[in-house]
């Protein structure tokens, strides 16, 4: 070990000296400020019948998250109450030369009358607190205390979700008096206000401005009286652009894919049916996963009015296969009929007992008709033109034609103009290949603007 000299020494007595000094100073100035007949329990004396003013600021740091599901949000913020406390003492020696203030330890706020604020709305009680791990008093010259302090609170709110996902939920904080009455302690805010990090991002969301600030009188049926409240308006507005991508362009492709099927021939029947329920089956599953997103409530949604558009417009597609195909079984139907009654005639030369004659024979059936016919007059049939056997397609349209007439709904006909055999099914194809883009068109213009106009006049 080796020998203590003696300036050694004297420098550790001068050091240890001044150490305990100081923290002999450090401890004794709270009692210098506060005089001998200080009672923390009552609030500072003001103008006969009014109440103690005590100014609010807030600093928003971050909003963790906005969870729709619990109508919640977590907010990170720094808290700063002012008021003035005229019976504090405040020697000259406590300032530091130049500064009007001085910043006493935490643990002075405990010893200082103070006043009770709590979040009306807060979920999580003990995080909503002021406590003193991040705090700091602040005493100045004309005897106000400031005192400042980070808290984390879970705060409730009641969302609205009749316009999602283009909604704007306006979500409030209360800060209210729990012991103290407004006419005995009234808050109000400061210039200062609510300020929010610049530096602050949401993933969904965008925070609006301005923020509305607003002092009110609550009244309290379980405390019965009116204590001095303020209000602030946090205004979260969710940005479109997720769901464009995530969900109104992919079920718009799908309600598109889903006309490819007004192209393909009745014969493609596997294909045509496959395509539009795997149509279907795409939106229902993305749909589903969508829901899953926010709370199931009672009204209905914007996003409920698009998903019921595009399911209705893919099983309007699928309903008009069923509609084409039933009109095209009857049209085959009615087809075989008209080649089953169409009367087969041959010609067919008898030789009869009193001589040869040149006859005609029909049969319907399995019944033959002979009638005799002169094969010399140039009116007759067989000198006019040689008997053949007529084909199905010369007679068939004609034929059908009439079969039709006969029936309610008409499922061919010949065209005026061409002379061409019209099939009804076939119409319709040709029909919905235009009608259906139209009609999405214009569910389309009329879904956006009314969203819009909407969502505009709620905010």
């Amino acid at each position: 070990m080796m020998p203590c000299t003696w300036p050694t020494t004297l420098f550790f007595l001068i050091w240890l000296c001044n150490d305990v000094a100081s923290k002999r100073n450090h401890t004794l100035k709270p009692r210098v400020v506060l005089p001998e007949n200080y009672v923390k329990e009552m609030r500072p004396p003001a103008r006969k019948g009014q109440p103690v003013i005590v100014e609010f600021s807030i600093y928003v740091v971050d909003v963790n998250s906005i969870n729709v599901e619990d109508m919640d949000f977590r907010v990170d913020m720094f808290i700063r109450q002012t008021w003035s406390e005229s019976r504090l003492q405040l020697p000259e020696d406590i300032f530091e030369e130049g500064d009007d203030h001085v910043t006493l330890p935490p643990e002075f706020f405990d010893n200082l009358w103070h006043p009770d604020p709590y979040f009306l709305n807060s979920k999580v009680t003990e995080i909503a607190e002021l406590t003193h791990k991040f705090s700091s008093v602040t005493l100045y010259r004309n005897q106000t205390v400031r005192y400042s302090a980070r808290m984390h609170a879970i705060i409730a709110c009641q969302m609205e979700f009749q316009l999602y996902p283009m909604d704007i939920q306006s979500c409030p904080i209360y800060i209210e008096s729990f012991s103290y009455s407004n006419q005995k302690v009234r808050f109000r805010w400061s210039e200062a206000g609510v300020t929010i990090n610049p530096e602050l991002k949401l993933l969904q969301y965008h925070i609006g401005q301005p923020l509305r600030l607003e002092e009110t009188n609550g009244y309290m049926i379980d405390k019965d009286g009116n204590y001095s409240r303020l209000v602030v308006y946090f205004r979260f507005e969710r940005q479109i652009g997720h769901h464009l991508i995530q969900t109104f362009a992919p079920s718009s492709l799908v309600v598109m894919l889903s006309w490819f099927s007004f192209w393909l021939d009745l014969d493609a029947i596997p294909g045509r049916v496959t395509l539009l329920v795997t149509c279907m089956l795409t939106l229902v599953t993305m749909f589903t996963g969508l829901r899953a997103d926010i709370p199931p409530v009672a009204y209905v949604k914007a996003l409920d009015l698009w998903m019921a558009g595009c399911m209705m417009f893919v099983f309007a597609a699928l309903g008009e296969f069923v509609v084409v195909k039933v009109l095209d079984k009857q049209y085959q139907m009615n087809k075989n009929k008209a080649q089953e009654s169409m009367p087969r005639i041959i010609p067919v030369r008898l030789n009869g007992d009193k001589g040869s004659c040149g006859t005609i024979a029909a049969w319907e059936g399995s019944g033959v008709r002979c009638r005799k016919v002169d094969i010399t007059s140039p009116t007759s049939p067989a000198a006019a033109t040689p008997a053949v056997h007529p084909t199905p397609s010369a007679t068939t349209p004609h034929v059908v034609g009439v079969e039709r007439r006969q029936s309610i709904l008409q499922v061919a006909w010949l065209d005026a103009d061409t002379g061409q055999e019209r099939v009804l099914w076939r119409e319709i194809d040709k029909l919905s290949r235009v009608v259906f883009p139209a009609l999405f068109l214009l569910f389309v213009t009329m879904y956006w603007p009314v969203l819009l106009l909407k969502t505009k006049a709620s905010s």
